[in-house]
């Protein structure tokens, strides 16, 4: 039985490393006739052999699919934007359908409290606060990305328009990791650039990492009933390290280290972006009147 189990983990990681079964023979069909429904699936995301095949792959041996991607075997496997926008379109749709309709309810009323509880009356009680001012500033500006969740802000043709688009986009599931896919991509491509990996390595890279953090969301959604679509970030650093290791044929210690400068080039790139998202809305606000240049100094001073 040992020896079995031995013989067939031992055949699991040639198949790892390989992509396909070396002994495997090739089945050819005797009568032409049984294959018409080939190809019939093939204009068909979710069922054609490049989505399957990218399917299993990325979770069985996402690391050396990477590698042979890279590597040039493009015509395997979905292409990584794609994969990550067909896989988490998917994703966003079975947590929608499984989405309990009281813990819709609860987002809908707490929305609804929020936009009327601490709205008006709290900014006419402050008007003339121009640090709140800011604030008010500060909360348009980072509902912009967000326009078609806030109907209430959009009170000219161009948010109309940029509402829309957000609506479009969001309905295919594009939206939500956009931002997480600039700052994998960049923070591999930091991490990693001693190794040799190319910006385009890297972004194929963080899209098929992109792609198997959808998994674990989902099999999040599925097993708590659609209540949670949260994975721990002990569940990514796994991805990662496993990734690295397979992909680079990296040592443990190296894969984990790799991890390590990962997360700390994602934190930085964040801090960075936040950081430049507050010099922009000071230069609105100064720009716009709603505080001056002096009143900034006389706040920081006190």
């Amino acid at each position: 039985m040992k020896h079995s189990l031995k013989v067939y983990l031992r055949l699991f990681h040639i198949w790892q490393v390989l992509g396909e079964n070396p002994w495997k023979k090739q089945r050819t069909s005797k009568k032409e006739g049984k294959d018409f429904y080939k190809g019939a699936f093939d204009s068909i995301p979710f069922l054609n052999d490049d989505a399957k095949r990218t399917f299993v792959h990325l979770l069985l041996r996402p690391g050396y699919m990477i590698r042979d991607y890279v590597g040039g075997k493009h015509d395997r496997y979905l292409a990584p934007l794609a994969a990550l926008i067909i896989f988490y379109a998917f994703f966003t749709l079975i947590s929608s359908a499984l989405q309990p309709l009281e813990t819709r309810k609860e987002e809908e009323k707490d929305f609804s409290i929020e936009m009327k509880g601490g709205g008006d009356d709290e900014v006419k009680s402050t008007e003339n606060d121009n640090v709140y001012k800011i604030l008010i500033a500060a909360r348009k500006l980072v509902k912009l990305p967000y326009l078609d969740k806030h109907p209430e802000e959009v009170d000219s043709r161009p948010k109309a328009i940029l509402a829309a688009i957000e609506g479009s986009l969001r309905s295919k599931g594009i939206t939500l990791f956009l931002g997480s896919f600039f700052l994998l991509w960049f923070s591999m491509r930091f991490a990693m650039r001693k190794d040799g990996v190319s910006w385009s390595a890297a972004a194929a890279a963080s899209a098929y990492v992109l792609c198997q953090l959808s998994f674990f969301m989902l099999f999040a959604v599925l097993l708590s009933g659609g209540k949670n679509d949260s994975v721990g970030y002990y569940i990514q650093a796994i991805i990662l390290v496993v990734d690295y290791k397979q992909w680079l044929s990296l040592a443990w210690r190296k894969s984990i280290g790799r991890t390590i400068k990962t997360s700390i080039y994602y934190g930085l790139i964040w801090l960075l972006f936040w950081v430049l998202l507050g010099v922009v809305i000071l230069c609105i606000a100064l720009a716009s009147g709603v505080v001056s240049l002096d009143q900034l100094i006389s706040f920081w001073s006190d």
